[in-house]
């Protein structure tokens, strides 16, 4: 593409990397900018030619050959109007012989050989079979919407599928975090030993991975396995995957150790006049859950926590902990 050259201006693709040529139904290239200059008023004449063209029918130039698009376009022009099919022949003989008269047309107009001659045999073609044109024209129609309407089926299900994968690999992450915090909790609280409470934990991921393997998958309906056409056919749904939870949460009451002796309790601190000490609480504090009995046995239990601690005292295990 390189060696692309506009015939008027002179113009390659090497001097100007952004040259884009255009071409009409006389298939000679013209770059964008004569285009404009040459069709400033919407017609005029082919600088090569001088075939009467139209600004309108210029299109940007697709093959590096220009005939290859003048071809393309009387192909798509002659196919239009010869839409016959096998079908519609009694014979294969027929069909072929069909086929052959197109390929001498479309030939024949894109190397200028009898075109007049050409243009009245399509011409009579038109006044011949017109009924049969504007059948397969409709038929034809009704194809393409129906292949339309499949092909934004497809791409609703792979959207569909798309946003299934994301949400199940949104639960995967949300899942992993429940097993760590879950693992972690167990870790913090538990009296057993680590290695033992991480290994309960690995065997219980690694079976609850191997059930969801078991578990089938609905396969959704692909491009070509029977879909059906138009708008009375039923999309099937794929159904919810279940969610995996992790281990139930089980909540054990805090043993504090204490060292010295023991914090007196709610009743014994009342009777006792521990509360007299202290503060009374404001609404405003006693609205965000604060209370003076809560802060006076939070304070005896940290007095008398370590009151007798004596670290040389303390059984190996626990120094070694």
């Amino acid at each position: 593409m390189d060696d692309q050259i506009c015939p008027r201006c002179k113009t390659t693709k090497y001097r100007n990397p952004s040259l884009k040529l255009m071409v009409n139904v006389c298939g000679h290239a013209l770059c964008e900018s004569c285009v404009d200059l040459l069709f400033l008023k919407g017609s005029g004449a082919c600088p090569e030619c001088q075939i009467p063209l139209r600004r309108t029918n210029f299109r940007v130039q697709l093959f590096e050959d220009s005939m290859v698009e003048k071809e393309v376009d009387i192909r798509k022009r002659i196919l239009r109007d010869f839409n016959k099919k096998e079908e519609d022949f009694t014979t294969l003989r027929e069909y072929n012989d069909y086929l052959e008269e197109i390929e001498t047309i479309i030939y024949n107009l894109a190397n200028n050989i009898d075109v007049i001659e050409t243009n009245k045999r399509i011409e009579q073609y038109k006044k011949a079979n017109k009924e049969q044109i504007l059948k397969s024209k409709s038929k034809l129609g009704r194809e393409e919407y129906e292949l339309e309407e499949l092909l934004e089926l497809e791409k609703q299900q792979e959207e569909e599928r798309k946003l299934e994968l994301i949400k199940q690999e949104a639960e995967m992450k949300k899942k992993k975090i429940r097993e760590k915090e879950a693992l972690i909790d167990e870790l913090m609280f538990s009296e057993a030993d680590a290695a033992n409470i991480v290994e309960t934990f690995a065997s219980t991921i690694q079976a609850t991975r191997e059930e969801a393997k078991v578990v089938p998958v609905a396969k959704v309906t692909q491009f070509s396995t029977g879909i059906k056409f138009g708008r009375q056919g039923q999309q099937t749904f794929m159904p919810v995957p279940k969610v995996e939870e992790g281990p139930t949460y089980c909540y054990k009451r805090i043993e504090q150790e204490v060292e010295g002796p023991h914090p007196p309790g709610w009743q014994e601190m009342e009777s006792g006049g521990y509360i007299a000490h202290v503060r009374s609480e404001k609404p405003a504090e006693k609205a965000g859950g604060f209370k003076s009995n809560i802060a006076c046995l939070r304070a005896l239990q940290e007095a008398m926590a370590g009151l007798y601690h004596n670290p040389s005292q303390r059984p190996p295990e626990s120094m070694a902990i």
